[in-house]
């Protein structure tokens, strides 16, 4: 008994107590230090050599928590073994179950000494992802939510450990029970059960698993059934725990209604714990997701697009039963990424989740009218290989109009070594979203071209009287305003006409227009009286103007229509693509191909292969790319300014240089792109040098070795100061083409320079620029050279600084023609000779050059850009597939910056802002051998040093416990 004197000791104070005893026990025995430096180890030995951190050059710490499950199954279970097991054997549980206090008091304090001890091995860890932080931009919302979840899932596997403990007299025996249960709560959701049954089993297997919640969470989403899910296993099994020890107290022919009520009560409270687990499954909406940018959960781009709905959008899912097994785990993420579809539809999104191998009616119908068909996979093990045909497709259906997602649209698949194949979804939300848009705007095509367009468009035709036009412009402009007004009748209030004259009044009208909009006269012929004829649109600051092709009124609709979907939003954009010919004899050995981009582009817009020599572009383009122009002509030229006159946005990607790339052998030419002296004009230089950087991407060399008499070669990676390698600083952060671009490498691209002063009416805005240590060269000769027999460096020279890769100029431009006369006209002033030396008649003369009228503007409204880019190779294939090389994958990091540059021009922001959410991974910086060694070493030692810490500490502890204990016996 207590002596009277001594003060009752509360719940907590006896837990606190019991916790600190068995963490002295555990420190003044080697089993700590052995749990605490076992774990670092394995750790830090699965990061940086078993998942090859620097090798999938991805700025995330996921291999530290990819074999975590498996590596707390064994220490968890060496670590308990002793807890209950000893104080049987020692004789010291029959006081414990003696003392007048609940023995759940006692359970709880051991437990919590266990997690103390974990929770000491975890904090060892945490050098890993701040080095990886130091290294590049790591997303710390993941490493805390594994963090979580490794300390969740150590806790379940402790509390398991303390039952069997408890049970067993052994402690090798408890070691050996409690790793087997501990797995069998991870085997029971892996693919080597769940490939047995199918979907649904599957599931409601991994839904029991300790490893599959495990993987849910340490993605970045905190799913409250996850986190309840641990919970439940640490009550369930504490209580058992206590009440196994609860028994020992029992005497035999006790008070059997006192052991009928434990056994109620422990048993209510393990079937409640457990049933809570089917309740919380059904509350999706419980779940935070805490990735940077929260790539896990609907976004308001999706949402938005979602709200464009008139009628139900109907979803499927077609997903077999019986799947591969690397795509298995994959169909309940995709069917939860649907649920979600459905809630922000808000009545608007049917989903349906169907296995069409159950549904015959509705297998011929995805077969038939759809064709979805299933696809042969082949699954094998050590004893056979098999074909299982499945399905993994996905139909999005608005109306009449639907668009069918297969497997090879939904994921991506890394392989680093023949037997190491990592299958995940690329980006479910963005296809799934991208096929949303397609469908809406597919239907919203066929229908009233205004629905899809906010606020009133005006139509202005700046027209002269009829007595100022030619006979056939006079004729033109009745079945213009016959078109106009029976478009209007069918936009209600959204579009307004009104014809003015700018030569009434005294020309006020016509001086404002050649102010505001650079309209200047036109002439039919030299002796001919001036007139205008310039037709708008215009809704606030934004103008277009409709070109005149031809003196038709179905060419004229078809401009008309062209330019009201540029002030859409339900319709599918246009790219004008400039690209030099196939040409072998320059630039990387293979013509200028570009195949990669425009496969990108054209999932989600209409890509058109411009040609310029007629003296325009077309009416349908809402984008003009110019990708390595060579040798424009004043035509050319001529259609490429004035469409920036109207409004529009030219992204350009040209510099001085263009790289040859064979076999064998690089050089470095120079070209003539024909934009020189036009960029010049506004505001903008690309400087005949190049930009070599230390912060660079590998390139890969072609090296020639001789073994033993052979002459053997291979590529070997090497740092290549002309692939510059721009991030963080680099990156404009404020601009979403850049804004969450990881990085980006420029294949020898060169310096650009503003003219202030010519740019000063216009807004700059940087997008790229080189680290501050890199150079510039005027030289040619870019092949890695060899100075006895090694490979050596670039060598700087010159000047140190950062230098403007890419930049956007926006605002007013005046026309690079403006002073000139028009190459239109001079052509048409050509053939007109050549048609009166040969003899035709004056009629055919003037219908010609009414046909091609040139209408030249010579200042571009507030909505003109440009968007250059210094290099005419970085987006090319070849260097594409370099760059791929080098990363050790897929690279699309330039592609990437190209479609966020014409995404950003056409005021996408939606899919723009859910592809910034994609998976384009975060990169790490180039990094050499012994660069890589210096972070692995730091982070062992620091590992130590915190071993060495906690030793020291538990040292300091007991020395203090020890002068307290000879003081009280002094006294």
């Amino acid at each position: 008994m207590r002596p009277e004197s001594s003060p009752p000791v509360r719940g907590k104070q006896r837990i606190k107590r019991v916790a600190g005893k068995e963490l002295t026990l555990f420190f003044a025995s080697p089993v700590a230090y052995l749990f605490l430096a076992t774990f670092a180890a394995i750790s830090l030995f699965v990061f940086f050599w078993g998942e090859a951190f620097f090798a999938r050059n991805i700025a995330d710490v996921r291999p530290l928590f990819e074999w975590m499950p498996l590596l707390l199954i064994f220490l968890s279970s060496a670590l308990t073994m002793r807890l209950w097991s000893d104080e049987r054997a020692k004789g010291t549980l029959e006081h414990i179950l003696t003392q007048p206090a609940p023995l759940w008091q006692f359970v709880v304090g051991k437990f919590v000494a266990c997690l103390a001890l974990l929770g000491i091995a975890l904090a060892i860890t945490l050098p890993l992802p701040v080095t990886v932080a130091m290294i590049s931009d790591l997303d710390w919302g993941p490493v805390w939510a594994g963090y979580l979840a490794t300390f969740l899932l150590g806790a379940a596997y402790l509390s398991i450990g303390l039952f069997v403990s408890a049970r067993a007299s052994n402690q090798i025996v408890s070691l050996i029970v409690a790793s087997a249960l501990c797995g069998l709560f991870y085997l029971i959701g892996s693919p080597l059960l769940t490939d047995f049954f199918g979907n649904n089993a599957g599931e409601w297997l991994r839904s029991l698993s300790t490893g599959a919640r495990f993987d849910a969470i340490t993605r970045g989403v905190l799913d409250l059934p996850d986190l309840y899910y641990y919970l439940s296993l640490c009550a369930v099994f504490l209580a058992l725990n206590t009440l196994v020890l609860e028994r020992e107290r029992w005497a035999i022919g006790g008070d059997r209604k006192h052991r009928q009520a434990w056994h109620t009560v422990t048993a209510l409270l393990v079937v409640n714990a457990l049933g809570a687990n089917l309740w919380l499954g059904q509350l999706k909406a419980l779940r935070a997701d805490v990735t940077e940018g929260n790539l896990y959960s609907i976004s308001p781009a999706t949402e938005q697009y979602l709200n464009q709905l008139q009628e139900p959008l109907l979803i499927r899912g077609y997903f077999s039963g019986k799947t591969h097994p690397l795509l298995a785990p994959l169909v309940p993420q995709m069917r939860d990424l649907l649920r979600e579809y459905e809630v922000a539809g808000n009545g608007r999104v049917r989903v349906e989740i169907i296995d069409p191998t159950q549904e015959p009616e509705l297998e011929e119908e995805a077969n038939r009218k759809y064709g979805i068909a299933p696809v042969p996979f082949q699954v094998a093990d050590r004893y056979q290989a098999s074909i299982v045909s499945s399905y993994f497709d996905v139909l999005v259906q608005y109306g009449d109009e639907y668009e069918v997602l297969g497997f090879r649209d939904l994921i991506e698949v890394n392989a680093e070594r023949e037997t190491d194949v990592d299958v995940q979804l690329r980006n479910p939300e963005y296809d799934l979203t991208r096929a949303v848009r397609k469908v809406l705007q597919s239907y919203q095509s066929e229908g009233n071209l205004f629905d899809t367009v906010e606020g009133t468009l005006a139509f202005t035709a700046y027209v002269s009287a009829d007595e100022q036009l030619p006979e056939q412009l006079a004729e033109f402009k009745q079945s213009i305003r016959t078109s106009v007004e029976k478009l209007q009748a069918d936009a209600a209030d959204r579009l307004s006409v009104e014809f003015i004259d700018p030569q009434a009044d005294g020309g006020e009208v016509a001086r404002q227009i050649a102010e505001d909009y650079g309209f200047q006269p036109m002439a039919a012929s030299l002796i001919g009286r001036p007139f205008y004829f310039y037709l708008t649109l215009a809704r606030d600051d934004q103008i277009v103007q409709i070109p005149l092709d031809d003196l038709t009124a179905d060419t004229f609709e078809r401009n008309l229509e062209a330019g009201i979907k540029r002030f859409a939003s339900g319709f599918t954009k246009t790219v004008a693509l400039v690209t030099p010919a196939d040409d072998f004899s320059h630039g990387m050995g293979g013509g200028a191909r570009f195949s990669q981009l425009e496969s990108l582009l054209g999932a989600e817009l209409n890509v058109e292969r411009e040609d310029l020599s007629d003296g325009r572009v077309s009416g349908n383009a809402d984008i003009l790319m110019l990708l390595a122009p060579r040798n424009l002509s004043d035509k050319a030229l001529y259609a490429v300014d004035q469409f920036l006159m109207q409004g529009g946005t030219v992204i350009a990607a040209t510099s001085p240089y263009s790289a040859n790339l064979s076999n064998r052998s690089l050089s470095l030419n120079r070209v003539n792109s024909g934009l020189e002296q036009w960029l010049d004009h506004m505001g903008l230089k690309v400087d005949n040098q190049l930009v070599l950087d230390p912060q660079n991407s590998a390139f890969p060399v072609p090296v020639t070795r001789n073994v033993g008499g052979f002459q053997l070669q291979e590529l070997r990676m090497l740092d290549y100061p002309y692939f510059i390698d721009v991030r963080g600083d680099g990156l404009n952060a404020e601009n979403p083409i850049t804004g969450n671009l990881p990085q980006a490498t420029l294949s020898w691209a060169s310096p650009i320079r503003v003219d202030q002063e010519k740019s000063a009416e216009r807004a700059i805005t940087p997008l790229l620029h080189s680290s501050e240590n890199a150079w510039l060269s005027s030289s040619t000769s870019v092949m890695p050279r060899y100075v006895d027999g090694q490979i050596s460096a670039f060598t700087p020279e010159g000047e140190r600084g950062s230098h403007l890769l890419g930049v956007v100029s926006a605002g007013r431009f005046d026309s690079y023609f403006a002073d000139k006369p028009s190459p239109l006209a001079q052509a048409e002033s050509a053939t007109e000779s050549t048609k009166e030396s040969e003899g035709e008649n004056e009629s055919a003369s003037d219908t010609s050059k009414l046909e091609n009228l040139p209408s030249q503007i010579s200042r571009s409204p507030e909505s003109a850009r440009i968007i250059l880019f210094a290099s005419n190779d970085f987006l090319r294939d070849q260097v594409v597939r370099m760059s791929g090389a080098a990363a050790g994958g897929d690279y699309l990091n330039t592609l990437q910056l190209a479609a966020n540059s014409v995404d950003w021009s056409l005021e996408d922001a939606g899919l723009l802002s859910i592809r910034a959410r994609s998976h384009f991974n975060r990169t790490l910086p180039p990094m050499e051998q012994d660069g890589r060694l210096f972070w692995e070493s730091l982070n062992y030692i620091a590992a130590l040093l915190a071993l060495g810490i906690v030793a020291l500490i538990q040292h300091l502890r007991n020395r203090a416990r020890q002068q307290r204990y000879q003081q009280l016996l002094a006294g």
